[in-house]
């Protein structure tokens, strides 16, 4: 971390000590100049022409101000255009590329001053939902991952005030954040973690840790119960590493009676060579992070434990290595699944398909009321999205609206994508009864068609396909050092609203 943050709801005075910074947001209008005046004079401060011209100008957005001699000794503003750009993860976006920009700053408090919701009211759907933004934006962009920096420095301390008419809304909001952000970044840091370290038992021994501590109970099924309960899938991918292959299930259950029981899967491949189909280094860079959907299921349920959310939760993660030797499962065999479905195995690379048909067989005997699952599935889908929307892919359409409504919610972006049975006749294979790999085009969807094939067709059931998202990329300010935890924010907001 960036700081050892703590964050505070304040009363509607700014009572400012020393080294301190002020947070403050324009309405972009005719009476922004005005405005701008009696802000500074209400400080005591004087704006300088240039300083004054500079912000007003249409082609910039912000102004750092010092201060001589008063409190605060910085001030950062930042204009706000509510128009058809504006969109909800603005204030995120702002304080995940500020917070971290504090660090040489040497201040002790920062006071955000939020503005009112009557002027966001057509972009968020309450007060908490823009409070939420700015606090998450602030965890988010004090997230690091430097375990392995020899000369890291140690986290200074760093309040937040956060002031807000509304002190009760403030306060929920706040508890709220701090519990989802805990979740957060412990899926972050699962993901970030490099392969050599984070193997498929060490992924079991810290999902244990964490979340047994808050009454989940966790059940690890090693090589000897995997093949008692024939989950060949899993075993044919994780036969050719030396670190043996896991199931790793999680059950979380409410105080109270349950208002839904879900089950949520997610992809375990703590490492992807490609196997014997083997990838080239420029693609295995990234392949400590093919455990992503894993880490989700986990600080998903971290989260829902922590929230005392009135849902039962089935956490269902195969943990495996895909790597070469000559035990590797090979192009060309033919696989019995747990299901009793044969797989044709035409490439190797396209494993986690392969383990997660284990685990989604798993997942639908614990007869739960609906099946999402989480996966870095196929490099087809971020062809088609990019790095900033994960593919959605389900035939049914009430889990499909709400999840589409929860990530434009969290700006953790879902996009629907066709699901025809017609894509069915493409993963056919003559020898067995369903390919891994279909024709060249649409590969996402073949994909998740082939995961259909495991799933109990009477339990509706999300595929969900961040391979874009999940890892880092540029698209914004806390996205682009650390791969993500994407999908963590996103199913809490889903889960909330049951």
């Amino acid at each position: 971390m960036h700081f050892n943050l703590k964050i505070n709801p304040a009363k509607d005075e700014l009572n400012f000590k020393k080294d301190s910074a002020l947070v403050k947001f324009f309405i972009e209008s005719k009476k922004l100049e005005k405005t701008l005046e009696n802000f500074f004079l209400s400080l005591n401060y004087s704006l300088g022409k240039i300083q004054k011209k500079n912000f007003l100008d249409k082609k910039s957005n912000e102004l750092t101000y010092y201060s001589q001699s008063g409190e605060p000794s910085v001030l950062y503003i930042k204009k706000v255009k509510i128009d058809k750009d504006f969109f909800v993860d603005f204030f995120r976006n702002y304080f995940a590329g500020l917070v971290p920009s504090l660090k040489k700053k040497n201040l002790n408090s920062v006071h955000v001053v939020v503005p009112s919701f009557f002027d966001f009211k057509d972009h968020f759907e309450n007060e908490s939902q823009l409070l939420r933004s700015m606090l998450e934006g602030i965890h988010l962009g004090n997230y690091t991952f430097d375990n392995y920096k020899s000369d890291k420095e140690k986290p200074a301390e760093l309040s937040f005030f956060i002031h807000y008419t509304d002190q009760k809304i403030l306060g929920s909001t706040i508890d709220h954040s701090n519990k989802l952000m805990d979740a957060v970044y412990f899926t972050r840091d699962l993901v970030n973690e490099p392969a050599i370290t984070l193997t498929p038992e060490e992924l079991a021994n810290r999902t244990k840790k964490e979340l047994t501590k808050l009454g989940v109970k966790v059940s690890v099924f090693d090589k000897t119960e995997l093949k008692k309960r024939k989950m060949n899938a899993i075993l044919a991918v994780g036969g050719a590493s030396d670190k043996s292959p896991y199931l790793i299930t999680m059950h979380y259950k409410p105080l109270g009676k349950a208002k839904r029981k879900i089950a949520l899967v997610g992809k375990g491949v703590c490492y992807d060579s490609g196997g014997l189909s083997i990838k080239p280094t420029s693609s295995m860079l990234e392949m400590k992070a093919d455990m992503a959907g894993g880490g989700a299921v986990v600080g998903i349920i971290k989260a829902a434990a922590m929230m005392k959310l009135p849902v039962e939760i089935i956490g269902v993660i195969p943990a495996v290595e895909n790597m070469i030797n000559g035990s590797a499962y090979k192009p060309g065999d033919v696989v019995k699944a747990a299901s009793g479905k044969t797989i044709e195995v035409k490439d190797t690379d396209a494993e986690g398909r392969i383990v997660l048909a284990d685990a989604l067989h798993y997942a639908s005997q614990q007869k739960p009321d609906e099946i999402i699952n989480f996966a870095t599935l196929t490099g087809a889908v971020v062809v088609a999205l990019g790095e900033i929307a994960a593919g959605l892919f389900t035939n049914d359409d009430r889990l499909a609206d709400e999840l589409l409504q929860s990530g434009k919610t969290t700006h953790e972006r879902l996009w629907r994508l066709p699901f025809w049975r017609d894509y069915n006749d493409m993963i056919k294979s003559d020898i067995a009864d369903i390919s891994n790999l279909g024709p060249r085009w649409g590969g996402a969807i073949t994909a998740g068609k082939f995961l259909e094939n495991f799933v109990d067709e009477k339990i509706p059931w999300a595929h969900i396909d961040f391979a874009g998202p999940a890892i880092k990329h540029k698209s914004n300010n806390y996205t682009e050092k650390y791969d993500t935890g994407f999908g963590v924010r996103l199913i809490i907001e889903y889960l909330s609203k049951i």
